[in-house]
């Protein structure tokens, strides 16, 4: 039961470092500072103050910046490799009691995948609303990922089971969106002329 909580509370926070990178990591260490969260050995500057208060700027900025419009893309541009780092450290300091080895595949396998699919699957939504609405709808779309990030990270702290529940929904979710993403963009690349010269059904070749 203690590897499941302590797995669940870094897949909750790695999904959540894909909406907005710092506020989990800020998160973690406040839990860390307050003894809430045992830190992994290795982990301990999470805890430290010249961590919190930079991962507390960091936090405002990020949150601030997908209000400016044109910036919001370049942090797009600029947190999906972060979100990446954040998800994949995120997962491996919750995994206390785990062989290094271990805790560091499953940070990458697990919180890095996780946080990248959520990142990346965001800053697609945002490019079409930026060609559908030409950035009209951003703010709004930038405060429900402020909102997503902050009450999913509250509710993994309180709740990690349940959490962890519902980011492999949304995980599922975003993997299903992707996959018909691309079979749609295959079949409009593929174009009228290859489906003329299709054969006809029970027809032949």
């Amino acid at each position: 039961m203690q590897y499941l909580v302590a797995g669940a509370l870094g897949l909750g926070l790695a999904a959540c470092s894909g909406f907005r990178v710092f506020v989990p990591l800020l998160a973690a260490s406040v839990a860390h500072r307050m003894g809430w969260l045992p830190p992994s050995p290795g982990f301990d500057w999470l805890s430290t103050w010249p961590a919190l208060l930079m991962l507390a700027t960091a936090t405002v900025a990020e949150l601030a910046g997908y209000y400016v419009p044109l910036f919001d893309h370049l942090l797009d541009t600029l947190t999906t490799p972060a979100s990446f780092v954040a998800g994949t450290l995120l997962m491996t300091s919750s995994l206390t009691h785990l062989d290094p080895t271990l805790r560091w595949t499953l940070g990458v396998l697990v919180g890095g995948s996780a946080a990248g699919l959520v990142q990346g699957s965001t800053a697609l939504l945002r490019a079409g609303s930026t060609a559908t609405t030409g950035g009209l709808a951003n703010p709004l779309f930038a405060t429900l990922e402020n909102v997503l990030a902050v009450v999913g990270t509250v509710f993994t702290l309180l709740l990690p089971l349940v959490a962890a529940a519902l980011a492999v929904g949304l995980l599922v979710f975003l993997a299903s969106r992707w996959r018909r993403g691309q079979r749609q963009r295959a079949a409009r690349r593929a174009g009228p002329a290859d489906i003329a010269q299709a054969p006809a059904p029970g027809g032949f070749a």
